[in-house]
């Protein structure tokens, strides 16, 4: 073989091991889809494969079934992962399975807590108590880190009129909370609360049972209160704390302005919830 045939083949064998997407990709596909309905948009991006693996994150919450249901008429196939954290409302998790069976979801990923963290950093399980932070970084984020590994992009159902640190996020925004470049598509960003509350009613979806007593976001159970007429969406979660999301997104992922990347914050501050 000649030296450059070696170099060649060398050339072909190596791996690629930069970033999937870059913030020029997202950029381009915000522009692509400008104006563009939800429902044609998600069929191109999933049909077409213009986003690589996709996996849909899911809380099963107070408005999932939109998402769910909008993904499912595409291909009830594409992953569904589920935090199971230990800590949910009872519920959550019938509903979550209501959904599943109601709308042939085939593809449910249930990820769970690492059993070592929990012994080691969790023993009581009430961790939440003085360290909700620590809390969601052992149930939520390192096995949702892992799960994603194995993705190019992920579907979220996060949405601007939830809470301020939403408000300007993008269709399309580049994951930052590690090196991998994941995509990080947010369909129904622009959604108002009638046009949810109109497509739930359109497809008779059926509701999160605790939403009528008065819970709009709905988390883990220790962690989420009840909303009074008027406030935040989002102000039940975490109340009394400092704290606005779980670890899997950072708040104001796109500097809050829409015009460059989030300051800093401990690993993974603001979840797909």
């Amino acid at each position: 073989m000649t030296q450059a045939s070696e170099t060649q083949g060398r050339v072909r064998d190596r791996i690629d091991t930069g970033p999937r997407f870059s913030e020029a990709d997202a950029v381009r596909l915000n522009r692509l889809f400008r104006g563009t309905d939800t429902s044609e948009m998600l069929e191109t991006l999933l049909k077409e494969g213009m986003a690589g693996d996709v996996a849909q994150v899911s809380s099963f919450g107070a408005e999932s079934a939109v998402l769910l249901h909008l993904i499912s008429r595409i291909d009830p196939n594409v992953p569904v992962l589920f935090l199971e954290t230990g800590k949910h409302f009872p519920e959550t998790l019938a509903y979550r399975d209501l959904l599943v069976e109601r709308l042939g979801l085939t593809n449910l990923v249930n990820l769970t807590p690492d059993p070592e963290d929990l012994a080691k950093k969790d023993e009581s399980g009430l961790r939440w108590s003085y360290d909700p932070d620590g809390c969601c970084e052992i149930r939520k984020v390192k096995p949702l880190a892992k799960a994603l590994a194995g993705f190019d992009a992920t579907i979220t159902g996060r949405k601007a009129f939830q809470s301020s640190t939403r408000k300007t996020l993008p269709r399309f925004e580049i994951d930052t909370s590690d090196e991998q470049g994941r995509l990080k598509i947010n369909p129904l960003i622009d959604w108002s609360p009638e046009r949810i509350e109109a497509y739930i009613a359109e497809h008779d979806l059926p509701p999160h049972p605790l939403v009528a007593q008065g819970y709009p976001s709905i988390g883990c159970m220790p962690c989420t209160s009840k909303v009074a007429p008027g406030e935040d969406p989002r102000s039940g979660r975490w109340r009394g704390w400092d704290k606005t999301e779980c670890g899997i997104h950072k708040p104001g992922e796109d500097g809050g302005d829409g015009q460059g990347p989030a300051s800093e914050l401990p690993p993974g501050f603001d979840p797909v919830f």
